[in-house]
């Protein structure tokens, strides 16, 4: 393996791990069925987290 592809695969890795972590936001998919079940786990010691999120998901249903 040369340095170019070992650097490569450092930068890609590092650009990965940063999409980890994060609360989820709202979008119509974390807002509906399996999605919002997942969500709803992020926020167990969140309280006014999980009801800011839900508050913008019965924003999101009411636009459409």
């Amino acid at each position: 393996m040369n340095i170019k592809s070992v650097i490569c695969m450092m930068g890609l890795s590092a650009a990965l791990m940063g999409c980890e972590g994060g609360l989820p936001e709202a979008n119509p998919v974390n807002c509906s069925g399996r999605g919002m079940e997942k969500s709803l786990a992020e926020f167990k010691n969140d309280e006014a987290g999980r009801q800011a999120f839900l508050d913008q998901c019965s924003a999101l249903s009411a636009e459409n």
